[in-house]
Formats: C-alpha cells, structure tokens, sequence
C-alpha cells in the first residue's frame, strides 16, 4: 500500500525525537512516500528553527537537512495545487484543520485519485489524524 507522509512523520526520519523508530521501521518497509509539496517548506523550516533554538546540535541538524533534500528527490510529490487548493477549502468546513493541515490532506486526496483507501495517512498530529481518518484513509500514527 502506498503511504502519504505529513511533515510530522517525516521529521523523525532526519531528526532523532520521540517516534524516530516507529517512523523509521515504516520508512524502510515504504515502496513509495508520497508528500505535498509546500511539505519540503515545513521541513526546511523546522529544521531552521531547531538550529536557531539548539545551536550546539547546528553539525547534526546540517546533516539532517542534507539527508532530507537528498531523500526529497527519491519521493513521489504532489504538485497539483489548484485541485489540492480546492480540496483543503472544503476540508476546512468539514474539519477543524488549520489551512496547512488541510492542504496535507488534500494533496493526500489528490494522490489517492480520491479514492483514500488505496492510501495509508502517516502522521503524528492528532488533528490530522483524525480528519484524514474521517475522509477514510487508514492512518500509521499517533
């Protein structure tokens, strides 16, 4: 089954914290990661915001950030934004999503071709979880 992955499951692919082996044991057993693609923005930016937060970890989080970028080119991304657009405005009235949640889920909608079963919803935040859940993905997460 191919898996869509939100930033919350990616992060602890690069960065090691609470999760990092669960979502490492389901990344290796991954035939193809598919991700949004304003994802590689979140991650750059969380990355960006823990070297300014923890700057004695600044050697470890450059080496993250390489590692992901690398990574980022062997995924599948879902560059369909006024669809996903579309998608995420109607998932913010039928869920409490913030927008760039709901852009997750879409872009995951998209990729699914609208049918969310064919996909598994990896994710660490609740919220999204439960919404993806709710529009019938099958969810590796919290």
């Amino acid at each position: 089954m191919v898996r869509f992955w939100d930033t919350s499951a990616i992060i602890p692919l690069f960065i090691a914290e609470r999760g990092s082996t669960r979502v490492q044991s389901w990344y290796r057993q991954d035939s193809e990661i598919v991700v949004w693609t304003l994802t590689r923005v979140e991650l750059l930016s969380a990355i960006a915001r823990r070297r300014r937060e923890e700057p004695q970890a600044a050697a470890a989080l450059s080496v993250a950030r390489r590692d992901l970028l690398r990574a980022w080119d062997q995924w599948s991304e879902v560059t369909a934004v006024e669809i996903t657009r579309q998608l995420a405005e109607r998932l913010i009235e039928s869920h409490p999503l913030r927008a760039a949640d709901a852009l997750q889920v879409g872009a995951a909608l998209v990729a699914a071709e609208h049918d969310p079963t064919s996909f598994e919803f990896v994710t660490f935040d609740r919220n999204l979880a439960n919404a993806a859940e709710r529009e019938g993905f099958s969810v590796l997460g919290p």
